[in-house]
């Protein structure tokens, strides 16, 4: 049995291998994107009416949205907040609107902008996401290639989602395997966790693949399973879930998206939205300010979400309390209410803050950074001690036929 469990961990690793890498060697430094991406590109987010004494008081976000709108026609704000930390840009995502005259979407080379709070000039625009390893763009190209590998859509899958979400299954399913074969021995079980800094070589890298992993083993289990749970929470997740425990469904679980060119104007406002989530939150004795809102057009929703200003990205807990209203009536259609609901609906809100770290707040963060590098250094480890047996095993049988062995390297194919 375990030379079966060998092999299974040997195949299991070398096909994951290189994506774990990219993903672990991506997520250390994505942990800090919004730090790192602000130091890159202080245009995006350092407001320039700041340097100016007396340019005036910042203006809302709702206000600024709409300005940009007025002066950007071709131009929806999808997502923006109320209000935003002194001296900072107000960030917004964008989409094209619908062309009358075409009945297509305009042309639009930027999804994000970066918009003056005082003066509402358009400091910056980028494209979120796109391939590109310049300055403004390459904190985003990190985080999009951490969990789709920039892999394109086929035929309406999203080909990268689904494959790293199959790479988590793979990784999950190994991490059992690997802390089963990472003690051969259980009278001896101190030498899984050793580690034989002296020695180097081999053995240095045997220990750092072998108890690197077993004395954080209950970590890479944890950021497997929350890798399945964000890349495919609706496929897998969602159902196994409702096996054991009553999952919430919101509007995005009940409605079925429109196409990008079908999406029309909402009959809700911003303000409104925002006012109707005030008017909800105080019903569900939510205290934080409503700090943003998104509109998603393809599902016909509004999202109000609750949080004071410099914590949009929810750091500590299980995050920000959002809750969605109908676009075209303002009808309320539930919200993601942090720690509240079933045991499924908690497990689910616990995802991403595991993953991110930012369950944790600042030192959770920390420790996710570590474990990126982490697990990049066992894909690595694990790669080399492959290519070592797999060396041996030839020189070996080389030998026992009586042919000169093969020179590191020479034979080609995994074996």
């Amino acid at each position: 049995m375990r030379a079966f469990f060998v092999i299974i961990h040997r195949w299991f690793g070398l096909a994951a291998a290189v994506f774990l890498f990219i993903a672990g060697a991506t997520g250390a430094v994505i942990s800090w994107d919004h730090e790192l991406d602000a130091w890159l590109n202080p245009h995006l987010f350092h407001a320039k009416s700041a340097d100016q004494p007396n340019a005036g008081a910042p203006r809302p976000g709702l206000e600024l949205a709409n300005l940009v709108e007025k002066a950007e026609p071709k131009l929806r704000v999808t997502y923006v907040l109320t209000a935003e930390e002194p001296g900072h840009t107000m960030n917004m995502m964008v989409e094209p609107r619908i062309d009358p005259a075409t009945g297509k979407l305009y042309v639009l080379d930027y999804n994000q902008i970066a918009v003056d709070p005082v003066t509402a000039e358009i400091q910056g625009r980028r494209m979120w996401g796109a391939i590109s390893l310049s300055r403004e763009n390459l904190l985003p190209f990190l985080y999009k290639l951490h969990y789709t590998m920039h892999l394109p859509d086929m035929g309406g899958i999203e080909t990268g989602i689904w494959l790293m979400g199959i790479i988590g299954i793979v990784w999950m399913l190994d991490c059992f395997i690997a802390i089963y074969l990472s003690f051969p021995n259980w009278r001896s079980w101190r030498k899984s966790f050793a580690l034989r800094w002296r020695d180097g070589g081999h053995k240095l890298n045997f220990d750092l693949h072998r108890s690197g992993g077993v004395w954080v083993w209950g970590l890479l289990l944890v950021l497997a399973v929350t890798s399945i749970s964000m890349n495919l929470e609706r496929q897998v997740m969602r159902p196994i879930l409702q096996t054991v425990s009553t999952l919430t469904a919101g509007p995005f679980e009940t409605r079925a998206p429109l196409a990008p060119e079908k999406v029309g104007e909402p009959a809700v406002s911003r303000e409104r939205a925002i006012a109707l989530g005030r008017q909800q939150a105080a019903k569900l004795g939510l205290s934080e300010p409503a700090g943003g809102v998104f509109y998603s057009g393809m599902f016909g929703v509004y999202g109000v979400g609750f949080f004071a200003p410099g914590n949009d990205h929810g750091d500590g807990g299980l995050g920000n309390a959002w809750l969605y209203f109908d676009a075209a009536s303002g009808a309320y259609e539930g919200g993601r209410l942090p720690g509240s609901g079933s045991a499924g609906d908690i497990f689910l809100q616990a995802q991403f803050p595991l993953h991110s770290g930012r369950i944790l707040g600042l030192p959770g963060r920390i420790l996710i950074s570590f474990m990126g590098a982490l697990v990049a250094m066992l894909s690595v480890t694990g790669v080399i001690i492959w290519v070592r047996k797999r060396r041996a095993r030839l020189q070996q049988r080389a030998r026992l036929a009586g042919g000169p062995a093969p020179m590191p390297g020479a034979a080609a194919g995994p074996r």
